[in-house]
């Protein structure tokens, strides 16, 4: 991609999504995300009615009287954006691929947080970490994201959600709000997905093709997979065979959701052909 053709991309991505995230989303995503984490400010004395829990007690024995630590909501919040960046992602049937509108989710999502003054970090992922992209402020960074989300080449074609997420608790040791972006064609990440949300405040967002839940009538076709690039013909005519595959993806969308309620992550589901400002005020909306 030539460098005017990336300017010209990254500049319709910012007017579009800081102008949702100005005029939509900056209410909903404060309501949602602030006030979930509290910081220390100051201990004073007990007053009665004080919860006990937040006793000083290295101070009350210094003093030979209690006294109570006070915390207040955080003021600043750090977003960590984990992004899949495996093979599926290069996927579209119908108005663009699940890459690009991750592009654009992540962009929103980047300028919102920056209009309420929060850091941004982003961890690239394939079947290992691809890229990290530390936390910080400005809208520099955040073009520098939008410019990485549109040139950025993986070294990995395959999916490890769970390894993500390892190098997510690893490195970032603070509570984060953490948006894992991805159409979670993976398995055995629920563990990992559960300890992550422990420790952060984990929202998925599923994206999704509609094309990948049903197989069209189109005679014997050669099919590829885009993570491992195994190839096979696929007798697409056949009723029985259309039928196998919408079942297993059935049970792949039923299963994804139960892990995410397990885990205890609030999540939504966001559609390459559908606008996806709904489903994220209706997030913001049950969070708030």
């Amino acid at each position: 991609m030539e460098a005017n053709e990336i300017f010209k991309k990254v500049r319709r991505i910012e007017i579009k999504t800081r102008a949702l995230s100005q005029q939509i989303f900056a209410g909903q995503y404060h309501s949602a995300f602030k006030g979930r984490g509290m910081a220390f400010s100051e201990v004073r004395q007990y007053n009665y009615g004080d919860d006990v829990r937040f006793i000083d007690w290295n101070v009350t024995a210094r003093f030979n009287a209690p006294y109570v630590k006070v915390f207040e909501e955080e003021r600043e919040m750090t977003v960590i954006l984990l992004i899949d960046v495996s093979g599926s992602n290069l996927f579209g049937t119908r108005k663009q691929f699940k890459s690009e509108l991750t592009t654009e989710i992540a962009a929103v999502l980047s300028f919102s947080a920056i209009y309420n003054n929060d850091k941004v970090g982003v961890i690239f992922f394939s079947d290992t970490v691809e890229k990290f992209i530390p936390p910080a402020k400005g809208k520099s960074h955040i073009l520098r994201i939008i410019r990485e989300l549109l040139t950025y080449q993986p070294r990995e074609s395959e999916t490890n959600i769970a390894e993500a997420l390892r190098f997510l608790t690893n490195v970032s040791k603070r509570k984060a709000t953490v948006f894992l972006l991805s159409d979670f064609i993976d398995r055995d990440y629920e563990q990992a997905l559960r300890i992550a949300a422990s420790r952060h405040d984990l929202v998925a967002l599923d994206i999704i093709d509609e094309g990948e839940a049903a197989l069209p009538d189109l005679g014997i076709v050669e099919l590829s997979d885009p993570e491992s690039g195994r190839r096979i013909w696929v007798d697409t005519a056949s009723r029985k065979v259309r039928d196998t595959y919408a079942r297993w993806w059935q049970q792949h969308s039923a299963d994804t959701l139960n892990t995410f309620r397990r885990a205890g992550v609030d999540a939504a589901r966001l559609y390459t052909d559908r606008d996806y400002v709904p489903a994220l005020l209706e997030l913001f909306r049950r969070r708030g």
